[in-house]
Formats: C-alpha cells, structure tokens, sequence
C-alpha cells in the first residue's frame, strides 16, 4: 500500500518540525549567555540593607552583647495582683455574683468558692482575678472596710 499525499505532507512536517527543535537546543547550548557561577549569583547585604554583588568593606563591625538578645515573646509588665472593686450584684442563695473593677468597665464573676468573707451587693472589695475555662473570675475577694 501506497501512502496518500497528506499522508506523506503531514509526515515531512512532523519531521521538518523535530530537525528546527533539534537545531534550537543545539543553538542554545552553544551560546549559553545565562549560565553563572556560584559565585555570580551570591549578593551582598550591607549594615543599611542595601543589596550589592560585591562584599561590603571597611564598615566597622558593632560588638553584640548576647546578653541583650531576648528570645521568645516579649516581656509583659506584671500586671496589679490586687485590685478594687464594687459589688454589682450578688447572689447568696445561687452563691455567685460580679463585681465592677475600679477605674475600667470590666466586670468579673465571682463565686461563693472565690470569698474570703461574705460580701453583699455595693460593698467595696479587693481581688485577684484568675483565668478559668469561662473567661477571668474573682478570688481571694475581701471587702474593704
């Protein structure tokens, strides 16, 4: 059997196309501009960040004391253990209540398991606050006399 005319054009294509790639690499690896060294592509960051392809000189080195590098979060200012507060409501027979923290508009549970000494409603106390599953909760309460 014979080939058919496209037959033998689509296969003259096919061939001419795989000879123009074959000559394209080839071309490509004979003049290869982008290649670099290790060394080429290495940059240089100076004292002031600035990018560079040269190492920096003649900057004077700044002696770091490892005592001042501080890992990890930054330190919190302790917070006031004890503080005022006004009974807002409290219940004795369900034995919780809140009480208003002086100076902010934060409120506070406190329960029956948190008292010092029995407080009622309008009293002046002083108390920790704690952190529960529930968010911050009173203890150690005392009133104020």
């Amino acid at each position: 059997m014979s080939e058919s005319f496209a037959k033998k054009e689509k296969t003259k294509k096919k061939a001419k196309k795989k000879e123009d790639k074959a000559l394209k690499m080839m071309n490509r690896k004979s003049s290869n501009t982008k290649s670099k060294t290790f060394e080429d592509m290495l940059a240089y960051v100076d004292e002031n960040g600035n990018i560079s392809d040269k190492p920096s000189t003649g900057f004077p080195k700044k002696e770091i004391d490892v005592n001042e590098i501080v890992l990890g979060a930054a330190a919190r200012p302790p917070e006031d253990v004890q503080l005022n507060g006004t009974v807002l409501f409290y219940d004795e027979m369900k034995g919780y209540g809140f009480i208003a923290v002086d100076r902010t508009e934060e409120r506070v549970f406190v329960h029956t398991s948190g008292l010092t000494e029995l407080i009622k409603q309008k009293d002046k106390v002083l108390f920790e606050k704690e952190k529960t599953p529930r968010g911050f909760s009173a203890v150690r309460v005392k009133k104020v006399k």
